[in-house]
């Protein structure tokens, strides 16, 4: 899923194995991206799991995570029907979500499988 606010430019599926970064968009959203292609916004379907890692020591510290934690993309609940409201985020290993918006920029993730499939490629088996 992509923001409302990402919408209008020329998103793509994210993809399994591939590598995003956190980046602030035009339109003032946080978003995944592909590092080579910055300006175009990864939309990542609900219940992928996710492993963000290059996290600050800031954020590990509030989160009580290490420097990579997997966890699941989602949508925020309470904004789903609110006309302009931020809903794509993550469920921390703890049950907490975050909103795209409060991860810190440049953080990088990549897709490690699709929870509802339990597809997991290969090449990250031993991830």
């Amino acid at each position: 899923m992509c923001d409302y606010s990402l919408e209008t430019y020329g998103s793509r599926p994210a993809a399994i194995g591939e590598r995003y970064v956190v980046a602030r968009f035009p339109s003032g959203a946080k978003g995944f991206a592909d590092p080579g292609k910055p300006t175009v916004p990864v939309c990542v379907q609900c219940d992928m799991r996710l492993m963000l890692t290059d996290l600050p020591p800031e954020f590990m510290a509030e989160h009580n995570v290490g420097s990579e934690v997997e966890v699941i993309f989602a949508q925020d609940e309470k904004t789903l029907g609110q006309q302009f409201a931020y809903r794509d985020g993550v469920r921390m290993p703890d049950g907490t979500f975050l909103l795209m918006q409060v991860l810190p920029l440049g953080v990088s993730s990549y897709l490690v499988d699709d929870l509802a499939e339990g597809v997991r490629p290969k090449a990250l088996a031993a991830v």
